[in-house]
């Protein structure tokens, strides 16, 4: 672990209720940083060869996001979010997304009850949207409006019923999924709704080494389940902490040229001009300033840096921009726009 400058010290006093001073901050960072550096062994422990998806996903928790899991069947995603739920003691619920997947169906729904006097009143029922780790499993399977009630639910944090509000668990988190693979028959998210996701994580296959260890830990023998880490109200403190840590004028600035020049109308580079259909919106640039601080925190640092800013492009970026005609025809990839904008601007 670093040490606080004067400066982030002076930045960090307070996150605290009632306010503390510079070294109960720092043992504070501190505690919480590797506690969840605990989590992530024990993640990683379970899921072979995927830790920058680890590392993103955790970062989404800290931040207080959602993220959106695409890669094809087989890479254990579903076995991350169940290990991610057990490990950080939250109540997790999984969705399996289909066509015929109805609004009620996620939030739930009223239904009349008739009581032992005659008497007759609705009852609501909750849906599984109410649990604190959601999994909603290939969520371009189902249609816009089931889509729709979820997306809501991930930026209120609550359901509205027949007129009456219900407020979801707290901490309330999203992991979506998608296969890259299958699209005929799906619905995609569209861009404003793509947009509420904190990260895109891409999952990737494992190498060579993490595969035959994967083989070797899950078919031989019996494998010993997950244990519980850290509780829903650790993460909700690291997310209240996180929140605070500083971020230098610099880094400020670094996110700022990224994600502007992102833009065709605002943007300097002619590759973004002439390819990008759409740009990151204010939203992209929110994303960076809590993902990067919940990165360094991750890594065992108070204040985050350039460094975290490069890392986390892709991540934030490559669902809130679109390529033109123009590029698809030239074979221009999204990674390779959001290269050469960290490479001209950070």
């Amino acid at each position: 672990m670093s040490t606080f400058s004067g400066a982030e010290a002076a930045q960090l006093k307070g996150f605290a209720p009632g306010g503390m001073d510079a070294a109960d901050a720092e043992a504070m960072a501190d505690e919480l940083g590797s506690r969840f550096v605990t989590a992530r062994e024990a993640l990683s422990s379970y899921i072979f060869g995927q830790k920058s998806v680890v590392d993103q996903v955790l970062i989404t928790l800290l931040a207080g996001g959602n993220g959106l899991l695409i890669g094809v069947p087989g890479l254990a995603k579903t076995r991350l979010v169940d290990t991610l739920g057990i490990v950080l003691g939250m109540d997790t619920k999984r969705i399996q997304f289909t066509p015929d997947l109805m609004p009620g169906d996620i939030v739930g729904s009223e239904v009349l009850e008739e009581s032992d006097d005659g008497r007759r009143a609705f009852r609501f029922i909750k849906g599984p949207v109410f649990c604190q780790l959601l999994m909603a499993d290939e969520i371009n399977r189902a249609s816009p409006r089931t889509q729709s009630a979820l997306l809501q639910a991930m930026q209120e944090r609550f359901v509205t019923v027949a007129g009456q509000r219900y407020d979801l668990p707290r901490p309330f988190h999203v992991l979506a999924t998608q296969n890259p693979l299958e699209q005929e028959g799906t619905y995609p998210l569209p861009e404003a709704q793509l947009d509420r996701f904190l990260l895109q994580i891409d999952v990737g296959y494992p190498d060579r080494e993490a595969e035959q260890r994967m083989l070797m830990a899950t078919t031989v023998g019996d494998e010993k389940p997950p244990q519980k880490v850290i509780d829903p109200e650790t993460l909700m403190k690291a997310q209240s902490l996180v929140r605070r840590l500083p971020v230098g004028e610099k880094v400020v600035q670094a996110i700022l040229a990224l994600v502007r020049s992102g833009r065709p109308d605002d943007s300097a580079s002619e590759t973004v001009r002439n390819f990008v259909a759409w740009g990151p919106s204010p939203r992209a640039s929110q994303a960076f300033m809590l993902a990067i601080r919940a990165r360094a925190l991750l890594e065992g640092r108070f204040a985050p840096s350039i460094d975290d800013v490069i890392a986390l492009a892709h991540p934030i970026l490559r669902h809130r921009m679109a390529l033109n005609f123009s590029a698809r025809a030239e074979g221009a990839t999204i990674s390779q726009v959001i290269d050469g904008l960290c490479q001209a601007y950070i």
